[in-house]
């Protein structure tokens, strides 16, 4: 099978700074250069200087119905790599043959016009990205129902909300039939309900034998809908290879904050008799890490502050781990283990939770927390942080099932029984039962 899509030694350089003024004229430029040549050679050398290589010799291929996912920071590359996938801009070198129609969903909405209904827009940007007018017919039934936007269809788009703007933008394009489709961040637009929607739709579109190239900072996503990833570090390529390996590869190099302040934290809820102001994650020896391997043991700790006249006794601190999808993954609170604090609480202490042999596959989860005192919440965060977990050996066998065949692990035992042995294993079921 002959690759959809190959890019090789691909680089575009960036000339930074304001660039002086043009001459007018021959003679106004050779009557510079004899008045001050050093000043014209000084200038140009300042010139070459400035410069910015956003992608340098970068090399790769995709095959039909592949989904690729191109990770790394924020200035790595990543949009540009994309925006000349798709023809927006041009390289300063190397070379790119996509054999397909190739779709782009860089930024949903690009051509949409506010004093125009929301029924035109889908026909014009529709038209934008290179729909034909029988196709968008064809297909506005369906771009209509996935925005959810029917009873506004025929108002203007400039009483639209955020939301509902971004809904239909991303619905347009991402009805448009391409073999190739290039996707950078789009699936953050509007709230979580669509959010799903939109994870579902590219989801389609790999299991429907398009060849997609994907680009996030979730983490969770790029492992769900990638098989392959790209790892991008100042314009290079420093890692290709499979998914989660790319991911463990982009997290290890990734300066993240130890710990999770919530001190100025807005979005909490409880009556701050207790304020958590810290969360951060240790291993077995007390060192604070960035990230947790796979049945790994680890401390999740919680900073915390009481007010000065706070003397109620038996709290409960609990916290919960959820995908990104937002599916509870498990509820941790020290009541289900039975430590109790009789006492009142110091000042400011930590709570610490010790989750041994951490039964999460690699991907990225999310962390809310509570403090409860008889029923009441004392402090509340739904959406803390990220819990990131990479890749560990579990079960001791070198093998962890990725995030798409369950989200938690379990700790389990197979056995095998012979003919004899089954019987054995029969007949004391059978002497339970009566």
């Amino acid at each position: 099978m002959k690759p959809i899509a190959k890019v090789e030694n691909l680089s575009k350089l960036y000339r930074l700074g304001n660039r002086a003024a043009p001459e007018t004229t021959l003679k106004e430029a050779l009557g510079k250069i004899l008045r001050s040549p050093l000043d014209v050679f000084s200038r140009r050398k300042q010139s070459e200087r400035k410069t910015f290589w956003a992608l340098r010799n970068v090399s790769f291929e995709a095959m039909p119905g592949e989904v690729v996912g191109i990770i790394g920071r924020n200035g790595a590359g990543k949009s540009t790599l994309l925006k000349i996938l798709s023809r927006v801009t041009q390289p300063t070198g190397g070379q790119i043959d996509l054999y397909g129609r190739t779709n782009s969903l860089l930024e949903v909405g690009t051509g949409f016009h506010p004093e125009l209904t929301g029924r035109e827009n889908i026909f014009i940007n529709g038209a934008i990205l290179g729909m034909k007018r029988a196709e968008i017919k064809r297909r506005f039934d369906e771009i209509v129902a996935f925005a959810g936007i029917d009873e506004f269809l025929d108002t203007a788009v400039k009483h639209y909300s955020s939301g509902m703007y971004a809904r239909l933008a991303f619905s347009v394009a991402a009805h448009l039939d391409s073999e190739i489709l290039i996707i950078d961040e789009v699936l953050s637009v509007g709230d979580a309900e669509f959010q799903k929607k939109c994870l579902g739709k590219v989801t389609d579109a790999a299991r429907a034998g398009r060849t997609i190239f994907f680009v996030s900072h979730n983490m969770a996503a790029i492992e769900n809908l990638c098989r392959r990833g790209i790892v991008l570090e100042k314009g290079e390529v420093t890692f290709i290879g499979k998914q989660t390996e790319a991911i463990s590869h982009y997290l290890a190099k990734t300066d993240k904050n130890l710990r999770m302040d919530f001190s100025g934290r807005t979005d909490r809820a409880g009556s701050g008799e207790v304020r958590v102001t810290a969360v951060e994650i240790r291993d077995a020896r007390g060192a604070t890490i960035t990230t947790a391997a796979s049945g790994q043991d680890v401390d999740i700790c919680f900073h915390f502050e009481t007010q000065p006249d706070f003397r109620k006794k038996n709290v409960t601190m609990g916290f919960m781990v959820r995908t990104y999808l937002d599916a509870p993954v498990f509820l941790q609170h020290n009541r289900l283990t039975r430590d109790q604090w009789n006492a009142a609480l110091p000042p400011r202490g930590i709570f610490v939770c010790r989750i041994r042999r951490l039964p999460l596959p690699p991907s990225s989860f999310r962390l809310g927390f509570s403090v409860m005192c008889d029923d009441e919440y004392l402090d509340r965060i739904d959406d803390a942080g990220e819990l990131i977990v990479t890749d560990g050996d579990f079960y001791g066998s070198g093998e962890v099932p990725p995030l798409t065949h369950g989200c938690c692990l379990v700790d389990a035992e197979w056995r095998l029984l012979d003919s004899g042995a089954a019987e054995i294993f029969a007949a004391k079921k059978a002497e339970l039962e009566t």
